[in-house]
């Protein structure tokens, strides 16, 4: 299977069953896949006696491991086997970017293409719950000491997740009236359907779980008021929410609208209408997803503008690949450097063409401007996405280490902040990330929340791990 034919999901039925009749009671198809097509490149995994796609997974998954479940038929105990180590199985099939991480590392991509490590999973989670089958284990009766977790995201609810398991009820605390965090918020429903994530908060409900939105920590609580009430740990993973701006003149014009804030305004149900000529700077996925975005609330000429070429576009190929099939163009090697306007609102964005220069250690090079080469696009907006930050409001009153980049400073093994009893995962630690690595420092986590609460100490046994 090459690599736009899996981009594009295929969809129709296949009459090449035979890898299909181990398997008798597969519906024909779940989430668009058919399970012949996803035999198929299940047979492609060498199992690998070192399995580099294990490596390559923040979290370890055991990728061999659940890929020779499915080929022998065994769904559920495929689903269970990826399920000892991914918290979100059904969420990080969606929005991981495999390409980088267990796809990238996968032996079969050395000399042609990776097994689709991405697809495979999903359709065993899917699978399970197109045939009703239970997703998580019984939780365990509830023991008397409590744990505020602070964002709802998945660090927060992985560690929601763990820590109900083992019998510690907990209380997430989310500053928006949405859950679900950056999932929620920073990726449109039609890359992560809504009833996905609220089929996972459903669970951690019948765990005991309760969700209290709207409620800030920093401004409407701080961590000190959460210990007062009764919690004896604290676990904080707030996302990036925070838009990077752009630092140029006239981004304080009307029609200007940051990545995430125009995100999370649309996936709150704000109707938006932006104009028919959008501009969106940026190469990642969350520039990727406004530009989709754009064109679903009705702008109809939507183009991608990135400083450097496509082949150091930080986004997912696949993303990429379905930009461009809905009709977006990427302007290549070029930035803004001023936006003008007029009556308060933005009618022109200047820019100036880019050359790649010196390359760093990772091969990525710098991008250098190219004297007297500016030039104006019309625009009715522009959606600069080039970053996030964490908002450090969650430390007001707190006075948590902080690192430099305004992230909290966490022991490497523990993921414990420098106050005892409050640890932190995720964005709140690693700034903008994926969701795997989001979902590992809140499993690390959890283990020493558990360890602290039962007095073990928290790092014997331990080591840092590689995320």
């Amino acid at each position: 299977m090459d690599t736009k034919e899996r981009m594009a999901i295929p969809r129709q039925k296949t009459t090449e069953l035979s890898p299909g009749e181990r398997i008798s009671n597969f519906n024909e198809v779940v989430a668009g896949y058919d399970h012949a097509t996803v035999l198929r490149e299940a047979d492609r995994c060498l199992q690998c006696k070192k399995p580099k796609c294990r490596e390559g997974c923040p979290i370890n998954n055991d990728i061999p491991g659940f890929i020779s479940l499915l080929r022998e038929g065994k769904i559920e105990e495929a689903y269970w086997r990826d399920r000892e180590t991914n918290s979100l199985p059904a969420i990080c099939s969606r929005v991981c970017p495999h390409e980088f991480q267990c796809e990238g590392a996968c032996i079969r991509g050395k000399k042609g293409e990776s097994v689709a490590i991405g697809m495979i999973e999903r359709y065993i989670v899917d699978w399970m719950v197109t045939n009703n089958k239970p997703i998580l284990k019984p939780c365990a009766l509830p023991k008397e000491k409590h744990v505020a977790i602070v964002g709802s995201g998945p660090a927060g609810m992985t560690a929601a997740y763990i820590l109900a398991h083992a019998g510690y009820p907990c209380t997430i605390f989310d500053s928006l009236p949405e859950v679900g965090g950056m999932l929620s918020m920073g990726i449109p429903a039609y890359r992560l359907p809504r009833n996905i994530i609220n089929a996972e908060f459903d669970s951690l409900r019948n765990c005991g779980v309760k969700i209290v939105p709207n409620v800030t920590i920093g401004k409407d609580k701080t961590i000190a008021d959460l210990k007062a009430e009764g919690f004896s740990a604290v676990f904080i993973g707030v996302g990036a929410h925070l838009s990077r701006k752009l630092g140029i003149d006239g981004e304080d014009l009307g029609g200007v609208l940051h990545g995430v804030d125009y995100l999370r305004r649309v996936n709150l149900g704000e109707k938006l209408s932006l104009g028919r000529n959008v501009v969106v700077c940026g190469g990642g996925n969350v520039a990727i997803d406004c530009a989709r975005t754009a064109l679903r609330t009705g702008s109809d000429k939507v183009f991608i503008l990135y400083r450097r070429t496509k082949a150091e576009m930080p986004a997912s190929q696949a993303e990429v690949h379905h930009l461009e099939e809905e009709g977006v163009k990427i302007e290549m090697l070029a930035a803004p450097v001023k936006i003008h306007g007029e009556n308060g609102r933005l009618t022109k964005i200047e820019c100036i063409r880019m050359e790649l220069g010196e390359c760093d250690a990772s091969g990525r090079c710098r991008p250098v401007p190219k004297d007297g080469s500016n030039f104006m696009i019309e625009a009715d907006a522009i959606i600069p996405a080039i970053s996030q930050d964490m908002d450090p409001t969650v430390n007001n009153g707190a006075d948590l280490a902080l690192a430099r980049w305004g992230t909290f400073v966490v022991d490497e093994v523990t993921m414990q902040t420098s106050q005892e009893g409050v640890f932190a995962g995720g964005d709140a630690v690693l700034g903008p990330q994926t969701v795997a690595k989001a979902i590992f420092q809140a499993k690390e986590a959890a283990e020493s929340i558990i360890r602290y609460l039962e007095g073990r100490d928290l790092k014997e046994g331990r080591s840092v791990q590689a995320e």
